[in-house]
Parts: structure tokens; sequence; C-alpha cells
């Protein structure tokens, strides 16, 4: 994901790409195909509310600002509820073929095990690096990676599930259209079930870590035997809560806990079980989940499992524009940088896209043309501020128009359009070492925003510095271009 945004941003703003990919001459536990924007594990990039929703927010402003990733995945959306969901095939086969039609992209099949000393490059080799490469980077650094554990679910065929004690609805009945009302496939579960379900799970056998692996789980992503470990009533208030639902076969009884199922492709022939990552062996799989009903004759496309995902210490081996900092001419991005999901992978593949891209063409950085307006001491009142922030988020052409080429966020303030965590209607979310800001809170904090939530105070800015000095220290210094140079990614 994080790869292929790259890649497709730095080649948008006239820098020439090479993707170097080592699948599929070097295979993965997870991968499939050799393709690029691979799903591997749901095909969820979950939620797609942008006013109340902050993944829904990533996904309008990187839909804004021309990602490739989230437009493609528009353009395969799968009812899903209020998620956005994808047919994980085409998605990526149209991924590839988007970037392989790109006059400024080539590819190259072949494992990089070495960090490069020249070139301009941006390793995006997700959680899944492989050894060579991550001993390189740890011989670099000097510090090991830092690691989690990871789990897939598992996908079924429709055709085995039995729709006589199944049934189709979104929770809550969300969603614009009969068919987004109808998006998941429930299986209801009465407490008998529900406990000997549990009992199952508990005994089952599961995959051993070797001895020294210490990582921990992703939250987020958690194996479901580990959130039945934590209590026997976990899983009810998590992805088994049976709220918002109601069974057309039994209307007058409530489930006491349902298991969702998601579609997976388009044809609607697969489905994945929504939130039961697994470490379990692959034949207790099977007969743990055989005891959901309507699973009890389920046939699986594909079994869940476990694999070990590594990231490095990005707040203390990147600077704020992602670069290396022993080797600067070194970009990260996507899971390796520590983000988690495809939709925060692939935004951080925007922004070292464009950082890249940015330094490689010597477009003015952000840092400078806030400096440069607050050496003119423009007043910062209503139009003041207004025309500083979009005027430094966009880049300035030497006529004096805007462009597309700011490197350092992701699109301007826009009109008219709400920023759920603070309720402004000037936002934007930047990205710097994995965290998220948003550019509301700055602007309240040094008094920008005032009048209300519609417009700037017509007064100047109490603390124009202020503001000035927190946006240097999430923005980077400007570094000597090289206009030869080309842009080469690790994907």
């Amino acid at each position: 994901m994080a790869g292929s945004e790259a890649a497709w941003q730095a080649a948008q703003m006239g820098v020439p790409v090479v993707i170097h990919e080592m699948r599929p001459k070097v295979e993965t536990f997870a991968h499939q195909t050799g393709n690029f924007g691979e799903m591997v594990c749901s095909n969820s990039f979950r939620s797609d509310d942008h006013e109340q929703n902050a993944v829904g927010l990533l996904h309008w402003e990187m839909r804004a600002a021309g990602g490739l990733i989230i437009s493609t995945a528009y353009d395969h959306r799968l009812p899903a509820g209020g998620a956005l969901a994808v047919d994980r095939d085409p998605f990526a086969e149209s991924v590839t073929k988007a970037l392989m039609d790109h006059p400024l992209i080539s590819a190259s099949y072949e494992e990089i095990t070495e960090l490069p000393d020249d070139g301009h490059w941006i390793i995006a080799t997700g959680p899944l690096t492989s050894q060579g490469l991550g001993q390189a980077i740890a011989n670099e650094t000097g510090a090991e990676s830092l690691a989690f554990f990871d789990a897939i679910a598992p996908i079924v065929y429709a055709e085995s599930i039995d729709m006589s004690k199944a049934w189709m609805q979104s929770r809550y009945d969300k969603g614009e259209t009969e068919e987004e009302r109808k998006a998941y496939l429930n299986c209801p579960m009465d407490k008998d079930t529900y406990e000997a379900f549990i009992d199952a799970l508990l005994a089952a056998d599961k995959t051993e870590f070797h001895e020294g692996e210490t990582a921990g789980y992703f939250d987020g992503c958690l194996p479901i035997e580990v959130m039945a470990e934590r209590g026997r009533e976990t899983l009810r208030h998590g992805p088994m809560k049976p709220v918002g639902l109601t069974n057309p076969h039994a209307p007058e009884e409530k489930a006491h806990a349902v298991v969702q199922l998601r579609r997976d492709n388009a044809l609607g022939t697969l489905f994945n079980i929504v939130g039961f990552q697994t470490k379990m062996k692959y034949g207790a799989q099977t007969d743990v989940f055989r005891m959901i009903p309507g699973l009890e004759n389920a046939r699986f496309a594909r079994l869940g499992g476990i694999h070990r995902n590594t990231f490095i210490n990005s707040p203390t081996l990147l600077d704020a524009q992602m670069r290396l900092k022993s080797r600067p001419n070194i970009r990260f991005a996507g899971q390796i940088t520590g983000v988690e999901g495809y939709v925060e992978s692939a935004s951080m593949g925007l922004l070292a896209g464009r950082m890249a891209a940015a330094e490689i063409l010597g477009v003015e950085p952000l840092l400078g043309l806030f400096e440069r307006v607050l050496d003119r001491r423009i007043d910062l009142g209503a139009g003041g501020v207004d025309e500083l922030v979009e005027r430094a988020l966009w880049g300035v052409r030497q006529d004096g128009g805007l462009h597309k080429t700011c490197g350092a966020v992701l699109i301007p303030l826009r009109q008219g359009h709400l920023c759920a965590p603070h309720q402004h209607r000037q936002r934007l979310w930047p990205l710097c070492h994995g965290r998220f800001f948003c550019w509301c809170g700055l602007l309240d904090r040094f008094g920008v925003l005032g009048g209300g939530d519609d417009q700037f105070a017509g007064a100047p800015v109490p603390d124009a510095v202020g503001f000035a000095k927190s946006v240097k220290r999430l923005l980077a210094r400007n570094t000597e271009p090289d206009p030869e140079a080309s842009l080469l990614v690790m994907d």
C-alpha cells in the first residue's frame, strides 16, 4: 500500500520512479500474488464516515489529494454498511495496472538486501520485510526492530453457509441502499452455544511462538483466542456483539452473540469472518468454527494464521521528513514505520512520496513559506490566515499561483467540511512519525481560530510567532535537491 502510493504521488509530481519488488520471486507467508497493493488480511479500509470517524476523514483527504489506493478502493467497493470494503483481487490488479501504465514508473523484480549508498529511496516493505534487508536496517541503526504479532481471519465459501440459520443485515441497518443495509451475513448464538464455543476456543491447539519471541499483539487485530482469554464475555462486547440486529428466522428471540461475515469478492461467493483473526492450528480452526450456527458444513477458501510484524522506532531513527537520520537519502513509509492498517500505511506512502519528490524538484518547503510570510509581517487577520495556510500547504509557483507539490501535508484546508475532533470548518491532518496532528488544534491553540466555527477571527493572530515555531517542530528543514535524481521505492 505505502510503496504503491509513494510511487504514484512522486510520479504525479513529475519524478521518475523505479519500484523494486521481490515478489513473486521471493515469497512471504501472507502474500499470494506478485501484485502491488495486495490485501493480505481484511478486505476493509474500515469506516468511510468522514464526519464522525478519523479513518473516514483520512479517506476523504487522501481522495482529495489524488491518492491512488483510496480512489482504486472506491472503484472496487463492495457493500459493507458504513465501511469501505473492496473486492481484493481486482483491487490489487487495478493498482498494479495504474502503476505500470504510468509513463514515469517502472518495476524491477528482485530482492534488495542492503541499504543503498546513493540515490533517493523509500523503503516501504511493510511488516514482512525480508530477513536480509531487515538485518541491514538493524546494522545501520544499531537497534533491534520492534515487533508485534498480527493475525489473519478465515474466508468461507458462501454456498457452504446454511441460510436457514443465518441472515443478511448490516448492524443498525446502516447504509443508503438496500444492498448496503444487507451487507453482512449474521450467524446467531444462544447462551449455551456461546459458552461451548468459548470453551472450545480456550482448549484448541494454537501456534506456539519460538523461544525468545516476546512481541505483543496489536490491540486492533487481536486473535479471538487472546480476547477470550481476557474474559469469557469479551467477544460478546467485541466482534460478536449482538446489538443492532434482528433475526428474521426468530424475530422475537434476542441472540446472546452474533458472528458476522463480510463479502470478500464482487461475485458474493466468498465471505470473511469479521474480527476472527486466529492463531489456532488449521485442524482446530475447522472444528471450532463449524460450531457456529450456519457454519456447520462450512468450506474454507482460506484459514486464519499469525505472523510477526516488524517495524522501526521511527521517532528515534527518522527526521520529520521521514528520512533515516544516519542516511538522509533513505525514507521509510507504511507499516515498517510503526503505523498499522491499510489506510494509515497508504497515508504514510502519500506523504513520503510527496516529500521525496519535493526534495528532488527543489520545491520550497512549508517551513520556508511560514518564515517568509512572517518576515513580511502580513496582517494575519481573517483573510491573512487563510492565505498563509493555503499558500503554505500547497506551495507557490514563481508566478505566485498555487500548485500541489508540497509534500509536508496531505491536502489544503477546505471550507464547509467539519473536523470531527475539533468541530472547526478549517481542517487538515498531516502525519509525522506515525502520529496524527490536526491543524485545527494548532491553529486554535495560538488564537488563529475564533469568532465561531465557521470563520476566522477578524483581529490579528495573538501569537503568530508561536504558531510558526510549532510548525517548525513538526516539519523538516530544507535540503539541497539533486535535479537529476529519480526516486526508488522498495515495496
